[in-house]
């Protein structure tokens, strides 16, 4: 199996329920499910919840982890892990699974951008880089997806701006240079960094890398299939700098932390998403590119099993990392699987415990990265990408 040539986050900031994603529970106590059903994909057996219908149709595509646990229910540290497979602590912030593979494959790609790039806004909470630095930073390219032209910021011009203008613009920015008379000295190295940024983004902007972002270029019809949303039209520039041949890319849908009226928010968030992922997952096939990419989608953590009724939750959830769901898809990966069982109220795994590392480090094998070789960096330190797997393992039993 040759590895995977790009990986696609579908990061779910804030941790959406396991019950109303893809480990429903329609028998257990309505203070568990809240009365709402699960509904059979096209896989024979494997049900996931009634509010994503379109991704039930296309089950065979993807395959689910129902039995993701650890140990950490603050945003900060939950998030920390899930991305770098480790513990808060140590003296030491390490890169996320997306600098690390970026780095990587940095090596062979030839393409003009990054070889990271997030749409469209950072996930914070951790230090997505850690202590390699800003020079693996990734590309956050802001902008409204949604828009008839969607404008990167800082390296597409807005749009109705001209070449000659945008040239205009540049050759005042020139003679506005203040640091052009002391770019030696103390000032030197920070002159040098910007104006190299500089370059390098009149470079983005001028060349053919810019026309990624152009969702114009694409049918309309596919845009409304994707859903005419941040959500949507995010996936649909994924898929783009896909085929542009970008290593990493990540799509962060925030709205997850519904510690009150839950199911109003999950019932919102659920239907934009399951249209926009369905839709993503099938155009990669038909474009021949699902074999190669890499798709994995999951929050931080889950949401409490039992709903909170009462005043302030008014049906909520709250943090929980006991037992949580997570879906992978593509490059390397079988479709129609289920890994992994809870309990049945979703509250514990019951078989096949599936760490983060063990996640994580599934995902560094199939884009032929040896979780245990040496993390990539200038620093001189002596880690490995990740730390040794579970006794469970990686998970095998889903390689293709």
């Amino acid at each position: 199996m040759k590895p995977a040539k790009s990986v696609v986050e579908i990061w779910l900031w804030g941790g959406p329920s396991q019950i109303e994603t893809f480990d429903p529970k329609p028998n257990a106590p309505h203070d568990y499910n809240g009365g709402l059903k699960a509904i059979p994909t096209n896989v024979p057996g494997m049900e996931i919840h009634e509010w994503w219908p379109e991704l039930a149709k296309c089950a065979d595509l993807y395959s689910l982890i129902r039995s993701m646990t650890h140990t950490q229910f603050g945003h900060e540290s939950a998030a920390y892990l899930m991305q770098t497979g480790r513990l808060p602590g140590g003296g030491e912030v390490c890169p996320a699974i997306g600098t690390v593979i970026a780095e990587e494959k940095r090596k062979t790609y030839k393409g003009d951008l990054p070889p990271y790039v997030i749409l469209t806004r950072a996930k914070g909470r951790f230090s997505e880089v850690g202590f390699l630095g800003p020079d693996a930073a990734p590309l956050v390219t802001g902008g409204k997806p949604n828009a008839p032209h969607f404008t990167v910021d800082g390296i597409v011009p807005p749009e109705g701006i001209s070449p000659e203008r945008a040239q205009q613009r540049f050759n005042l920015l020139s003679k506005l240079d203040l640091w052009k008379p002391n770019k030696s000295g103390v000032n030197a190295a920070t002159a040098a960094a910007f104006d190299t940024a500089g370059v390098e983004a009149r470079r983005i902007a001028e060349g053919d890398a810019a026309k990624v972002f152009d969702l114009a270029l694409e049918p309309k019809e596919l845009r409304d299939r994707y859903g005419r949303n941040e959500i949507g039209q995010s996936l649909l520039a994924a898929r783009r700098l896909v085929e542009y041949g970008v290593p990493y890319i990540a799509v962060n849908i925030s709205g997850w932390d519904s510690h009150k009226r839950h199911f109003e928010t999950m019932k919102r968030r659920s239907n934009e998403t399951d249209s926009a992922v369905a839709n993503f997952l099938m155009d990669l096939k038909a474009k021949g590119l699902l074999d190669s990419t890499i798709v994995w989608m999951s929050g931080e953590f889950g949401r409490t099993p039992k709903v909170g009724w009462e005043a302030p939750w008014n049906g909520g959830r709250n943090h929980y990392a006991r037992c949580f769901s997570a879906l992978l898809a593509g490059g390397g990966f079988k479709g129609g699987c289920v890994v992994g069982e809870s309990d049945e109220t979703a509250s514990k795994p019951i078989h096949r415990p599936v760490s983060p590392q063990d996640f994580l480090g599934s995902i560094y094998e199939r884009c032929g990265i040896d979780p245990e070789g040496p993390l990539p960096n200038k620093k001189g330190k002596k880690m490995t990408v990740l730390p040794p797997p579970s006794a469970e393992g990686r998970l095998k039993e889903i390689y293709a």
